[in-house]
């Protein structure tokens, strides 16, 4: 269900449905709330937003910062964020004390 004041039909709902399915079949866990987040932002900083913080209006938008990410150098993947998250759902025992290279060797394995 899109984010509130966001019609059904509307290019904002096809765009939270686009982002959340594409979240969810790379495993997302929270697809729903990353698609809600993104497309208020886009929201506030079009002005369709009836308030909105200076920090979304002002700060790059949600597609620059995928570009920005997708085309750095270094290595690519899941932040060490996400990793946590996924070791969470997945009940790994001592996460909060692993590097990120140990939560990638800890969480590997066990998906799917």
């Amino acid at each position: 269900m899109p984010p509130r004041g966001v019609k059904k039909g509307s290019k904002r709902a096809r765009q939270y449905e686009h982002i959340k399915e594409s979240l969810e079949d790379r495993g997302v866990s929270r697809a729903e709330e990353i698609a809600a987040r993104t497309v208020n932002k886009e929201r506030a900083r079009s002005g369709e937003a009836r308030e909105s913080s200076r920090l979304s209006r002002e700060d790059i938008s949600s597609g620059r910062r995928g570009v920005i990410r997708a085309n750095r150098k270094g290595p690519r993947g899941r932040t060490k964020a996400q990793l946590y998250e996924e070791a969470k759902d997945l009940g790994v025992k001592g996460r909060s004390k692993m590097t990120k290279a140990q939560l990638q060797r800890a969480v590997s394995p066990k998906r799917g």
